[in-house]
């Protein structure tokens, strides 16, 4: 039960809630216990005047008698068909009161994790892929609303009618009461046996289940390439081999299950067979009545459900600790990156690097050796580098998506630990090397980010980005819904929605990662002759494998390996005749290629 600790803080939130389901529990099986009380008299009352009865054969007071007997039996009917309506409806109150507890619950649990997902880094995310996120928060969420709901509601159900019908039964006769008890050490020994399989057999089924949720995201989002490599087959037989493999897992569980459950109403049997015996030994012996044998067969009537239940529960709170540990996990992972105090700064642009060095931790890879530059407010800085040399880096670092390992970044002469991260990013904009859009309208896309927007704004951003007339030609223009991750899009397309909602955050930071790499020539010109407009008096960084003569930089530098190997304006660097000179080069005689 240590892992579902975690859970207290729930059941003490809804206290109100879970004592009113207690109080449910009592009252309801209170009625239940009442009733096989009320059968004891009625069966009494039957055999006690059934020979008075039959005494005042062929008189006229055998009429009255009969009236009066069958009078007494209805009502003894009566009240045990309201005794039963009484408890039923204390039932459906004990339902309402802990299900919606439980689906409460899983609300708040729902809502706790994924705003934990949140504030986790980047770094997490390459750690562990979406499918298994997906399944801790939907199948293992599910299945500890299981136990906050109906193991707990009937846990306490199963403790509150036991302890109400043994006691009812030891004050009719102790000695009856312990012969029909037991098979209940029996009980508790297989239940101890058995729900240790089916813990560790809910584990490794839950396991599966969270693979194989992995491999149909990555199957879904993959489409694309499956089927231009003609692979779905095998992807099929690689799916079928999983599915088969979970599919044996879970036949497993329920072998051990279905076992179960016969064993509990085998033992119940038992108990009603001591019921008799030793009851009808107690009648002739003149220490109870037939009525007492009744009453007792209807308790242990009464006992065969919460009895057979313990394994039902055992097996549902065994498999909420499994799937509360896998949730724990994650809930116990820290933030990497911790937010800083800071949060009334508004920026005006000036960024520094200073001797700043780079590891993802995960790979150990460095990605960046002792960079240093300086930007002023307004300036323009262009990144420049080969594939794999640490441009992307600079960016995710001055998003603080990573900390760095050693050296420091600077915003306006600040630290960019000590800023609170969520004013830093709202003031800088954006535009990723994978794009990524949602599955939501064009117009959404575009004002994603921006607290308040309307069309105008919406259509002035995308006419920077060139995308205003593409987006004209749609089934609804603004208003239509691009699919998963912009499926329905080119990439130049998606690349300009993209740089369309930098624009429309009008921040005054702005970096862009590679973003036009997907647009031809044509527009990229349209594009960046929008962008100088733009970045007028904005401090930008673009990081590029291409060298842009159109735009006007302050510094340009150039990236080989995780070091700055050059740095200077572009006539500058042309002169020295470098690795930027080796570049502009081989970009030159590839456009003359694509010209001829």
């Amino acid at each position: 039960m240590k892992h579902l600790q975690s859970l207290n803080k729930y059941f003490y939130k809804y206290r109100y809630r879970l004592s009113l389901g207690i109080l449910f529990v009592v009252v309801s099986n209170y009625f239940g216990v009442l009733s096989p009380q009320v059968i004891r008299y009625s069966f009494d009352l039957v055999k006690d005047n059934l020979s008075y009865y039959n005494l005042f054969s062929g008189f006229e007071l055998q009429n009255s008698f009969y009236s009066l007997f069958s009078s007494a039996l209805l009502f003894f009917g009566i009240t045990v068909l309201l005794l039963a309506v009484l408890k039923g409806v204390f039932l459906f109150f004990m339902r309402q009161t802990l299900i919606v507890m439980s689906r409460l619950i899983e609300y708040d649990m729902k809502n706790e994790m994924y705003d934990h997902y949140q504030q986790l880094s980047l770094a997490f995310y390459k750690r562990n892929n979406t499918g298994d996120l997906m399944s801790r928060i939907t199948e293992d969420v599910s299945r500890v609303r299981m136990y906050t709901g109906p193991a707990v509601m009937y846990g306490m159900n199963l403790l509150v009618m036991v302890v109400m019908v043994i006691y009812a039964m030891l004050l009719v006769d102790v000695t009856l009461t312990l012969y029909v008890l037991i098979p209940l050490p029996l009980l508790a020994i297989s239940i101890y046996y058995v729900n240790n399989l089916i813990e560790q057999r809910s584990e490794k089924i839950q396991q599966q289940l969270s693979g194989l949720t992995t491999n149909a995201q990555e199957f879904y989002s993959g489409i694309r390439v499956i089927k231009s490599y003609v692979q779905e087959k095998q992807i099929l037989q690689f799916f079928d081999k999983a599915s088969e493999d979970y599919k044996e897992k879970a036949l497993k569980l329920a072998r051990v299950e279905a076992f179960f459950f016969p064993l509990m109403l085998l033992l119940i049997g038992l108990s009603t067979i001591l019921t008799i015996w030793v009851g009808g030994i107690g009648v002739m012996n003149g220490r109870i009545t037939p009525g007492n044998i009744a009453e007792f067969v209807v308790y242990v009537t009464m006992l065969t459900w919460p009895v057979t239940a313990i394994g039902w529960v055992a097996s549902m709170t065994q498999r909420a600790a499994a799937s509360q540990k896998r949730i724990n996990e994650f809930l116990d992972s820290k933030p990497e990156i911790i937010t800083g105090n800071e949060n009334g700064l508004m920026l005006r642009g000036e960024i520094e690097f200073r001797n700043v060095s780079f590891t993802y931790p995960d790979t150990g890879v460095q990605a960046l050796k002792n960079v240093s530059f300086k930007i002023k407010p307004g300036q323009k800085l262009a990144i420049i580098g080969r594939t794999g040399s640490g441009k992307t880096t600079i960016a995710d670092l001055l998003l603080r998506m990573y900390d760095v390992t050693s050296g420091e970044i600077l915003l306006d002469a600040n630290n960019i630990g000590k800023l609170n991260l969520s004013v830093v990013r709202r003031q800088v904009g954006y535009v990723p090397q994978d794009v990524f859009l949602f599955s939501d309208t064009v117009e959404n896309n575009v004002g994603f980010g921006v607290k308040e927007f309307n069309r105008e704004g919406i259509v002035n951003a995308a006419q920077g980005a060139s995308i205003h007339k593409e987006i004209g030609g749609l089934p609804k223009q603004y208003d239509t819904i691009i699919g998963e991750r912009g499926v329905t899009l080119s990439g130049g397309q998606k690349q300009r929605i993209s740089i369309a909602r930098a624009f429309m955050k009008n921040p005054q930071v702005m970096i862009l990662d590679d973003c036009l790499s997907a647009v031809d020539a044509k527009t990229e010109k349209s594009i960046l002759t929008a962008l100088g407009e733009l970045l007028q008096q904005k401090t930008a960084i673009i990081i590029t494998h291409r060298i842009f003569t159109s735009l006007d930089f302050d510094t340009i530098i150039v990236l080989d390996n995780g070091s700055i190997a050059e740095s200077g304006k572009h006539e500058e660097l042309l002169a020295q005749k470098g690795l930027y000179y080796e570049l502009f080069e081989a970009q030159r005689q590839a456009e003359k290629a694509e010209q001829n």
